[in-house]
């Protein structure tokens, strides 16, 4: 072999080397850059352009250097009915949103890992309701119904759940399914914890003539209600501090009941299945931390950690003389019973 073709050989090797090198640094900055990816499940207003993922996500990422798979799960209901379904394929390693009237079963399903994060130091026991720390509570606030002030006046709206069943309400109500939303959960809870096993039915009963629809979940329900479609929608006691804050609007404004009004806590969980337990456990931390008065102000919810100082904005948010809650006995026991008792009730 002369000099030239000799060459010529040993080029082609080099370069052909050279490639196949460089593909495999290729793959393995993607193997890299996949191992520090989180995918967090989130309910659809936590994703949603007005709410705290869109901001939190960037600041996250850009403290952390990890990238972050932020997925629309749908709503609280749904995205733990999603998360068991995929439980042997699991796709998320966070999820964001499991209220505390879900625990039982959520924490039934062997999902997620306990975490003993040094923030919660900062978060009151009363919102600490899984001692087992496998969710962790990261904001909190009461259900209320919200009523539209420009189509009913103060006089004339409903002073007590049983009220809302006047037929003066007809199609004035937006509800929300239960079966597919922790805030439709929520109020089937709290006409339970009002009315007893006996009758809560009866004021369900009483209800569908009086509900425009049920809707699916949050989003959709009070999109509807500041569409105009209703003036009436049950939602949360802060709620009309997003309008507050970003409308500079009080049209908006919660309804307290003599009765009492449910609580909810929403919660956050690292799953077991992760491949990426340091990185969600930096994100937990972050949103009990640095994230939590972005949560507060755009989730409009109370923030769990308690060192967090809130706009004046949150003065448009009665707090309940009274708060309601079953125990998480009585909700793991009963609550499919309640749901197929509720469905059949509905579907007449």
């Amino acid at each position: 072999m002369d000099k030239h073709r000799f060459f010529i050989v040993v080029l082609a090797i080099v370069l052909c080397t050279t490639a196949v090198y460089a593909q495999g640094s290729k793959e393995d900055a993607k193997t890299a850059e996949a191992q520090k990816t989180l995918t967090v499940y989130a309910y659809d207003s936590f994703t949603g352009d007005w709410g705290p993922g869109p901001t939190i996500i960037p600041q996250f990422e850009e403290q952390t250097g990890i990238k972050v798979n932020l997925v629309s799960a749908g709503d609280a209901v749904e995205m733990l009915q999603r998360a068991m379904l995929e439980k042997d394929r699991p796709n998320a390693d966070v999820i964001v949103g499991i209220s505390d009237d879900m625990a039982a079963k959520a924490l039934a399903s062997g999902l997620f890992d306990p975490y003993d994060s040094p923030m919660l130091q900062d978060i009151p026991d009363f919102l600490e309701f899984d001692q087992s720390k496998r969710l962790l509570p990261f904001d909190y606030g009461n259900f209320a119904f919200v009523y539209d002030t420009e189509k009913i006046a103060p006089e004339d709206a409903p002073k007590s759940l049983e009220d809302l069943t006047d037929p003066k309400y007809k199609n004035k109500v937006i509800l929300i399914d239960p079966r597919t939303s922790s805030v439709g959960l929520g109020l089937l809870l709290w006409t339970i914890e009002v009315y007893g096993e006996e009758n809560y039915l009866s004021w369900w009963e009483k209800m569908k003539d009086n509900a425009l629809t049920i809707a699916d979940g949050w989003s959709s329900a009070y999109g509807l209600f500041t569409e105009g479609e209703a003036p009436l929608v049950i939602s949360y006691t802060t709620s009309p501090v997003y309008h507050v804050m970003w409308e500079d609007s009080t049209r908006y404004q919660t309804l307290l009941f003599d009765e009492g009004h449910s609580a909810t806590i929403e919660s956050v969980g690292i799953l077991s299945s992760s491949s990426h337990k340091q990185e969600a456990r930096q994100f937990v931390d972050f949103l009990l931390s640095n994230a939590q008065e972005t949560v507060a102000t755009t989730n409009t919810m109370y923030p769990a950690n308690s060192s967090v100082e809130l706009p004046d904005a949150f003065a448009w948010a009665p707090k309940p003389a009274k708060t309601l809650r079953l125990t998480d006995e009585s909700i793991e026991k009963n609550l499919d019973r309640w749901l197929t008792d509720w469905t059949m009730t509905m579907s007449k």
